[in-house]
């Protein structure tokens, strides 16, 4: 089943459910790095509104990677589940941070060159993602979201699973997904072309 052509075209889907955003001073559209930024680039031209990256890093347990304790985000946030982090040594928590904080850094160093530090203070946060599989990343997004001071957040992706879309509204403020199969499996299903997005291509979408 595929839903959208591309990422581009995703963006414009997306757009069209977003237009009571259009053109107002305070709202920012952030790409998910890296998959969710042509998707979001789309969705700023379309808006008129800036165009921002937030990369956010998950902290993994040492033996079980893909279970995660926490999140970091840009400027030293980091966000602890407590219910992981708390049976976790606190010299596995600390090693961890710093290796995912050192490559948080050279990504921000990589798409931020050049640009001034993020800063959400008073802005309304429009978060984009290419899709929406277990919602982890978007829901780690949202939480840095909050800890950098946006003042509201949206979470907005072409297509999501129908349990990450539930789990997402009790976070954001507002989620906006245009397509929720009961069927989803793979956001890869719902596009016709679905190539890896490179550091490349997220710098170019950011110098345009």
């Amino acid at each position: 089943m595929n839903a959208y052509r591309d990422r581009d075209a995703a963006g414009e889907a997306l757009a069209d459910r977003l237009t009571d955003y259009a053109g107002r001073p305070e709202v920012l559209v952030l790409g998910l790095v890296r998959g969710g930024v042509p998707v979001a680039a789309r969705v700023a031209r379309s808006l008129r509104v800036p165009l921002d990256v937030l990369v956010v890093r998950k902290l993994g347990v040492p033996w079980s990677p893909e279970v995660g304790f926490g999140a970091l985000g840009p400027g030293g946030v980091r966000v602890l589940n407590q219910d992981v982090a708390g049976r976790l040594e606190s010299e596995d928590v600390d090693r961890v941070t710093s290796e995912e904080g050192e490559e948080l850094a050279r990504r921000e160093a990589r798409y931020r060159a050049g640009r001034t530090p993020l800063n959400l203070a008073g802005h309304t946060a429009i978060l984009v993602d290419d899709g929406l599989a277990t919602g982890a990343t978007a829901a780690v997004a949202v939480e840095v979201a909050h800890r950098m001071g946006a003042d509201r957040t949206v979470l907005a992706a072409p297509v999501g699973s129908t349990e990450a879309v539930a789990w997402l509204r009790r976070i954001a403020d507002e989620v906006v997904c245009p397509l929720v199969p009961p069927d989803f499996g793979a956001v890869s299903r719902f596009y016709e072309d679905f190539p890896q997005t490179s550091d490349d291509e997220v710098t170019a979408l950011l110098a345009e």
